[in-house]
């Protein structure tokens, strides 16, 4: 009795759904079925393609957790995240990530044209080059231009004796 009426209230809320809705929950029951048809022991085995169709499911369709039954709904969030951990260490495998290096022969022109015109900075330089058609940026032209070596900087010690001796000098020329 209960079977019945559970089956009855499914059709009646049936009625008032969308077309694409019950399409999408008819694929995933028929998958389901499916699946525990082929299985050869107790155990339902998936494959590859089934648990990329309910990641793909679980992304489009909001009432995905409600017609899933050979597994967990944690489980295919579990999927969806190796699946984006997988995409993840491809996308940055070794040899291709970064910025593109730099050529030896324009790395030692910058520093040619930094030690052949210390009062150039890294804003004219990048503008030399961008004028010879060599495509680098600004930050990479500072990064290996030579560090010139500037001459200490005066100290408060030093600035409060001189103006305070040229305070007292002032005083005693009145």
């Amino acid at each position: 009795m209960k079977a019945v009426l559970s089956s009855f209230l499914f059709t009646l809320r049936s009625c008032f759904r969308t077309r694409a809705s019950m399409q999408i929950e008819i694929l995933a029951l028929r998958h389901q079925l499916a699946v525990l048809q082929r299985r050869t022991n107790k155990r339902a085995s998936l494959r590859t393609a089934d648990r990329l169709l309910w990641v793909l499911l679980s992304r489009r369709w909001a009432q995905w957790r409600s017609a899933l039954v050979i597994v967990k709904p944690e489980t295919v969030i579990a999927w969806q995240r190796k699946g984006f951990r997988l995409y993840w260490r491809w996308k940055s495998r070794a040899g291709n990530s970064g910025r593109p290096g730099v050529s030896p022969e324009i790395r030692a022109l910058i520093r040619q044209m930094n030690s052949a015109n210390p009062l150039w900075g890294a804003p004219r330089i990048h503008g030399e080059l961008l004028k010879l058609g060599i495509q680098i940026s600004q930050a990479t032209v500072a990064k290996y231009m030579v560090s010139q070596r500037k001459p200490p900087s005066q100290t408060w010690r030093i600035f409060l004796r001189i103006t305070s001796s040229s305070w007292l000098q002032q005083i005693f020329w009145w």
